[in-house]
Order: C-alpha cells, then structure tokens, then sequence
C-alpha cells in the first residue's frame, strides 16, 4: 500500500480515470451493438447509415480521449464500413 500522500493521491486519480475510460468504451460497445442490430434486422438504408455514423463519431471520441488506439479505432471503422457497404447494396 502507498504511503506517501503524493502516491494515494494518484492511485485515487486512476481510479477516478478508470472509471471514466471504463464508461466511454461501454458507450463505444453500446452504439456497436446498435449498428449490429440494425443490420441483422436489415434496417432501411437511413437507419444504418445514421447507426454507422454514430458509431464513427463515438469511436473517433474514443480515440481523442485516449481511450483506444488509433490504428484499433481505423480498422474497426474500415470493417465495420465494408459490412455496411454490403448491407446496402453499393460494393462492387
């Protein structure tokens, strides 16, 4: 256990952080979920295209706020893109 102030004062800090980072990636997961479920049900083109852009903006959010890396937050948005590509009918 930390005995100076200084070191219970970031261990508090972390925790506080860790719980910040904790609900932001549960934010991410939940707009995740809502896009996956809109194209289970295979949703009208909007619909999907609104839940993919929502996810976007948390994901991008994600990673300003340090909470997933870069490169993660790129390959999840390309992945999730080509799959919206296909729900709608404009791949190639």
């Amino acid at each position: 256990m930390a005995s100076h102030e200084s070191a219970k004062k970031s261990i508090r800090k972390a925790a506080r952080q860790r719980a910040v980072n904790i609900n932001r990636l549960s934010r991410i997961r939940t707009f995740i979920k809502k896009l996956e479920s809109a194209l289970a049900s295979k949703s009208a083109k909007d619909v999907i295209l609104s839940a993919f852009s929502n996810v976007q903006k948390e994901i991008m959010r994600g990673v300003s706020k340090h909470v997933i890396h870069k490169n993660t937050a790129s390959r999840k948005i390309s992945r999730m893109c080509k799959r919206v590509k296909f729900a709608i009918g404009e791949h190639q």
